[in-house]
């Protein structure tokens, strides 16, 4: 059941800015947390309405709000009250709320699945022939990856990636690799009496039709050691790319491709591992910048404006200081 968070935000104007203010120019504040609308009433009609989203006051304002920690009581339909931290973002200010814990805990789940499914199939390349570990990983190989795959898809499509044509592009690569993986799977393994993990690591060739996914995989990784300076992340950008190319093309030593992908499992198990490790917020980003990008275009552009409004004034302030 949905849950209808209403919050009321109780800020404390500095003594001093109170006291310069003319008693006309004092300001009352209705927003939501859960949205963009806000009422601010001034003197000035000029800049009436403006949102939430402005993140500042005018110079002749109560308050900054990037300035101050405001207090908010939340009060939710099963008559329950916690406190959430607000943070303030590029248009606004904005709390974690349950529907984000749960998307980035899912999000980091879907990491730990497909990096355990990746570990365990590679770990069989260190296992001697004959070894009934290997032989019982060996008969689960398609299904691992399967379940790998499903996993990478998972954290794929709850990523917060400002920008939004990146996202669907790795989106869109892991559906190639998915796609061409059936393909493979049915068209060349199975007429083989092969699974499909296996036909790949026997016909290099193979390496063309799952690569996509993977390919996806690394800008994830790419995405991770970027925005949060992860050598294991940014280690994955180079490594999983090398084993493919080098599987592929052939020449590359085997003992080099040995020692290329045990330091895959090391770094993907580190790099899956370490994301608990992570505030929850990390993996949410700017929340405000998502919700902004959500609203129609003419909302956009009226927040702009009024943004660039607040900015003219408060340089105009400085100016008369």
């Amino acid at each position: 059941m949905a849950q209808v968070l209403q919050c009321a935000m109780l800020v404390r104007a500095p003594l001093a800015t109170r006291s310069a203010a003319p008693a006309t120019e004092k300001s009352s504040v209705l927003k939501e947390i859960g949205g963009f609308r806000s009422k601010r009433v001034l003197a000035n009609p000029q800049v009436q309405g403006r949102s939430r989203l402005l993140g500042r006051s005018l110079p002749n304002g109560s308050f900054h709000s990037s300035k101050i920690r405001p207090t908010v009581r939340c009060s939710m339909n099963d008559n329950s009250a916690s406190t959430s931290t607000v943070y303030q973002g590029m248009y606004g200010t904005w709390s974690v709320d349950s529907d984000d814990i749960r998307e980035v805990v899912l999000y980091r789940g879907g990491l730990v699945t497909s990096a355990t499914a990746f570990v365990t199939v590679a770990s069989t390349a260190f296992l001697p022939e004959g070894n009934p570990v290997k032989s019982a990983i060996q008969g689960l190989y398609d299904p691992l990856y399967a379940l790998g795959a499903g996993g990478l898809g998972l954290s794929l499509f709850l990523i917060h990636i400002y920008v939004t044509p990146i996202k669907r592009t790795l989106q869109l690569l892991w559906a190639v690799g998915v796609l061409g993986s059936v393909a493979l799977a049915v068209n060349f393994a199975a007429p083989a009496n092969e699974g499909l993990v296996q036909f790949v690591v026997d016909h290099p060739a193979g390496v063309w039709a799952v690569g996509p996914l993977f390919a996806a995989l690394t800008g994830l990784a790419f995405k991770e050691g970027l925005c949060y300076g992860k050598f294991e992340a940014a280690a994955l950008f180079f490594v999983i790319p090398s084993v493919l190319l080098g599987h592929l093309s052939g020449v590359v030593d085997e003992k080099v491709k040995l020692g290329l992908l045990a330091a895959w499992i090391g770094l993907f198990a580190v790099f899956a591992a370490r994301k608990f490790t992570q505030p929850i917020k990390d993996d949410i980003g700017d929340k405000s910048v998502f919700q902004f990008n959500a609203l129609p275009a003419a909302e956009k552009e009226r927040i702009l404006e009024e943004r660039g409004l607040v900015v003219r004034q408060m340089a105009e302030g400085r100016k008369d200081e």
